[in-house]
């Protein structure tokens, strides 16, 4: 792919995984509405991975490497399932806005797991700092949602579902380390459509063990909630699924991961204007500290960039100086 391509590509698919992914929360809310939540990632994951695969298997592609379905099965499971399925459940005792913070903890669930690059992680001391502060945050805003007002009754459920929703960041992260050093040697959107596939099957296994047919009515599922169904397909589970699986192949993963803390901004004003959903103030201020921590773990990242554009735009000055006096006129 030219590099004219990557410059338009890469922001493209940073709005995509930035913008999409924070409504995505929204939606499964709406789809819970008339879905039990592995039935509803099971769905989604597994309509889009058809259509997928469909299409490319019609162009010529093939799917025969068990190797890859191996590699993408794994993908599928830890990021999809693991990931995506346990925030619909989660959803089920908190608001949309309230997942969407809770997974901005992703970076720091990168730095911890990443142990290849603890040496340089933690040589920075701006890393260490960042990740205090973004656990206190995280506290905070914890301290905030377990004993708000509207759910002071369903608060060990609550506690249970912020959990749950821990556990799904560190599924994401560990599956998307695992997709970036192990890629499978096959297009980006076959990846996709296998990860996809194996992952609504995983889904629906979950479902059935965990009972979700019993008593589901597919006459009894409201419009808003197929809305929800058809806006995590196509737009979440296809355009923004293939923006992030191709950007961690493009960009450091801790780098793509910066979606989860923008991701919560998105969805609570999502929230706001579509569902008249609202975060009370120990909430935004735990969301706050959350996200300067966020910001100290990648400070010395982004002034090296800064740095180094600053370098290049003086040998560029410097180039165009040169070239002036040696073209000055007569």
């Amino acid at each position: 792919m030219s590099n004219s391509k990557n410059r338009w590509l890469v922001p493209l698919a940073f709005t995509n995984i930035y913008v999409i992914w924070g409504i995505t929360f929204l939606a499964i809310s709406f789809g819970l509405k008339g879905f039990p939540p592995f039935i509803l990632s099971g769905l989604r994951f597994l309509v889009a991975g058809i259509l997928m695969i469909g299409y490319l298997l019609a162009k010529g592609e093939k799917a025969n490497s068990m190797i890859n379905w191996k590699k993408n099965a794994i993908t599928g499971i830890l990021i999809l399932t693991g990931g995506t399925g346990l925030v619909a459940w989660g959803e089920q005792y908190v608001t949309a806005s309230e997942a969407a913070i809770s997974i901005a903890t992703g970076p720091f669930w990168f730095i911890a797991i990443d142990r290849k690059n603890w040496k340089y992680y933690f040589s920075d001391k701006f890393i260490p700092i960042g990740l205090a502060i973004g656990f206190a945050g995280l506290v905070l805003f914890l301290q905030g949602s377990v004993y708000s007002n509207h759910a002071v009754a369903d608060s060990q459920l609550r506690i249970t579902a912020f959990v749950v929703l821990g556990l799904s960041s560190v599924a994401w992260v560990l599956g998307s380390l695992y997709s970036k050093k192990n890629p499978a040697s096959q297009s980006t959107f076959m990846n996709i459509a296998q990860q996809l596939i194996v992952a609504g099957f995983a889904s629906f296994l979950i479902s059935f063990f965990r009972k979700e047919w019993t008593g589901f009515s597919v006459s009894a599922i409201p419009l808003s909630a197929w809305l929800g169904v058809l806006f995590l397909i196509f737009f979440g589970s296809i355009i923004a699924y293939l923006s992030y699986i191709w950007l961690l192949s493009v960009k450091p993963a801790a780098l793509v991961s910066t979606h989860t803390y923008i991701n919560p901004i998105v969805t609570v004003i999502a929230g706001w204007i579509v569902a008249n959903q609202s975060i009370n103030g120990s909430q935004l201020y735990g969301l706050s500290v959350i996200l300067l921590g966020v910001l100290l773990t990648n400070v010395t990242k982004y002034f090296k960039l800064s740095k180094r554009s600053k370098v290049k735009i003086r040998r560029v000055r410097r180039f165009f100086n040169k070239a002036g006096r040696r073209y000055q006129p007569i």
